[in-house]
């Protein structure tokens, strides 16, 4: 009877050995897929802080907590399964879809680098001058949501489209909570941080209160460089995705000949060859995202202008 008992004592340790591995295996995987979707990470967390802009501020936390469920329950509840159905019965889909979202990356990053240039940006006022309402702001929020989070979540699939379904379901939901987790946790520490500025500042101590007015000076700056960071995160992994689906679908010039680029530039290089390398690829990808970004926002400018020409002369 005791060696039946140590039998299924090593029979349950193999198990849990077992198990740890998968777990470690799925930790892995989920964090290089959450890598891969780094630009469009980047940009979601650019983007929400202005849902909360003018919102007191006792309202900026909880309304933030809205809009991360909304995500969450996007991620899961909506994208997670039509993702894994896709990459279960139409795994030749993903890479147009891939690119389909990529060329939105490039048109976004595309516009907003003309909204900085031109002077305009982008407007979103309401024309009554009314603020709108805490609903309207959260859903509103969620929907721009669901497209940056269909395309974290696709992004992800397409680097464990190998793994077994299971796995692969399994580190889509660890990728869809983590990747909500940071960013919403990232979105709420920077609208509090003014606050807490404010709260240091008159403090005492003049330590506190140096520290206090940088936190309150320094925010603006801090949001200015993370949606300069979005923009080219937006271009780089945008036009990077492209090209990798162009070079699949069999036109292999231009990934070539950035590839190409890169090497001689790893190789001529030394000891700095790597981040070089890495440095032109992803200089080359950005100029290929804003590119085919630039053509697409010319495109819908010339569309919307003859709508508007056509509307005009009825």
């Amino acid at each position: 009877m005791s060696a039946g008992l140590f039998g299924l004592l090593d029979d349950v340790a193999a198990l849990a050995r077992l198990a740890a591995a998968s777990v470690d295996d799925i930790g892995a995987a989920a964090g290089r897929a959450s890598v891969k979707a780094a630009g469009v990470v980047v940009d979601d967390t650019a983007v929400t802080p202005q849902y909360v802009h003018g919102v007191t501020a006792d309202r900026e936390v909880p309304i933030i907590r809205r809009i991360a469920t909304g995500s969450l329950r996007n991620k899961l509840l909506v994208i997670l399964p039509a993702a894994l159905l896709l990459s279960q019965f139409l795994p030749w889909a993903i890479t147009p879809i891939l690119m389909a979202g990529a060329t939105f990356l490039c048109y976004e990053g595309a516009h907003k680098v003309w909204g900085a240039l031109s002077g305009h940006g982008d407007a979103h006022a309401d024309a009554s001058g009314e603020p709108p309402s805490e609903d309207t702001v959260v859903s509103g929020a969620v929907r721009t949501d669901f497209i940056l989070s269909a395309e974290i979540m696709v992004i992800a699939l397409n680097e464990v489209s190998d793994e077994p379904f299971v796995s692969r379901a399994l580190i889509l939901v660890v990728v869809a909570i983590g990747i909500t987790l940071l960013v919403y946790g990232v979105v709420a520490l920077i609208v509090k941080m003014d606050d807490v500025g404010l709260h240091l500042a008159e403090r005492s101590s003049a330590a506190s209160r140096r520290i206090g007015l940088g936190l309150v000076r320094g925010m603006p700056k801090l949001l200015s460089v993370i949606s300069v960071v979005g923009i080219a995160a937006m271009l780089w992994v945008g036009g990077h995705i492209l090209l990798v689906g162009l070079d699949d679908l069999g036109w292999h010039a231009p990934y070539d000949a950035v590839h190409h680029v890169e090497e001689a530039v790893h190789d001529s290089a030394g000891s700095l060859g790597a981040v070089l390398g890495w440095l032109v690829n992803t200089a080359a990808s950005a100029v290929v995202g804003l590119a085919v970004g630039a053509v697409v926002v010319a495109v819908l400018g010339l569309v919307q202008r003859a709508r508007g020409g056509s509307t005009g002369g009825r």
